[in-house]
């Protein structure tokens, strides 16, 4: 099997200006952090995220990464919403396709099956359909006659999820709750990035863990990046939990030009190990 194994800095290079993004998880919840880290730290803008939203959409908002939005939310879980997220569309900074979860879910279903559409009943009657007029409804053509919101296949250049484990082929594994929709996403993009806490042994895979956890399969995985901790400070369960007490300083630092500043010094301008190292030093700082 090929190795598929590279850096957070050789995904962003395969990377360019005006692609869709997908980036999988769920909220502040197991996301693809440090590849969003090193995007952060290119010179890459322009682009179309696609995304059940969180942090990652939310520092792509702050440097003014992001032309086009496609989301159900943009949620840090324990903090309804975003700050970032929610500065960037006071004051227009990009577009917003808002859709239900249920319609965002069977957009990136059409893409993996190469379908221009599926029909959903989510999102009629709703407001979905006036903040989104360029959605349009198709009729059954059978006796039923009944009407379905058309939601469009929701295909992606390239794709950036995070999972417990992989192998160096691209087969990834998930130990959490849940899987979210982070197949789906590999699956309908050109390209997937999968970054994992550990590379193991195509073996270890199998070993002690249902079959269903085995959630992406190498031939749709383009390339594999072992970061411990590569989620923070989004959950990656169960190798950890959120941060919690670090969520809450990104927050409040968000709020505040100066003290964004220098949150950004300190974490975002350096390498992958710089911000792990930055975090724990913050840590200790803090049992002080």
């Amino acid at each position: 099997m090929t190795d598929k194994t590279m850096t957070p800095d050789e995904v962003v290079g395969r990377l360019r200006s005006g692609m869709t993004i997908g980036i999988g998880g769920w909220g502040s919840r197991r996301k693809p952090m440090a590849l969003v880290r090193a995007l952060l730290r290119s010179e890459i803008t322009d682009l179309t995220v696609i995304s059940y939203g969180g942090p990652d959409v939310g520092l792509l908002a702050a440097a003014g990464k992001i032309r086009k939005l496609v989301a159900a939310f943009t949620t840090l879980d324990s903090i309804p919403l975003e700050p970032h997220f929610r500065a960037a569309r006071e004051r227009g900074a990009f577009t917003l396709t808002e859709i239900d979860e249920a319609m965002f879910m069977w957009g990136l279903t059409a893409a993996v099956n190469r379908l221009p559409f599926l029909p959903v009943r989510a999102g009629l009657g709703s407001d979905v359909m006036r903040v989104n007029p360029e959605l349009r409804t198709v009729t059954s053509p059978y006796a039923d006659g009944e009407e379905f919101v058309a939601v469009p296949a929701l295909r992606m250049d390239a794709a950036l999820v995070h999972v417990n484990r992989a192998d160096r082929a691209g087969n990834g594994q998930y130990l959490g709750p849940d899987p979210y929709f982070d197949d789906l996403f590999c699956e309908a993009a050109d390209s997937a990035y999968v970054s994992c806490e550990r590379l193991v042994e195509t073996a270890e895979l199998t070993r002690g863990a249902a079959p269903q956890t085995l959630l992406l399969k190498r031939h749709s995985v383009t390339g594999v990046v072992e970061t411990p901790n590569g989620a923070h400070f989004t959950t990656c369960a169960p190798d950890y939990e959120r941060d919690e007490p670090f969520q809450k300083a990104y927050v409040a630092a968000a709020g505040d030009p100066a003290a964004w500043a220098e949150f950004t010094a300190r974490f975002l301008s350096g390498n992958e190990k710089a911000y792990q190292s930055a975090v724990q030093a913050w840590h200790e700082e803090q049992q002080k």
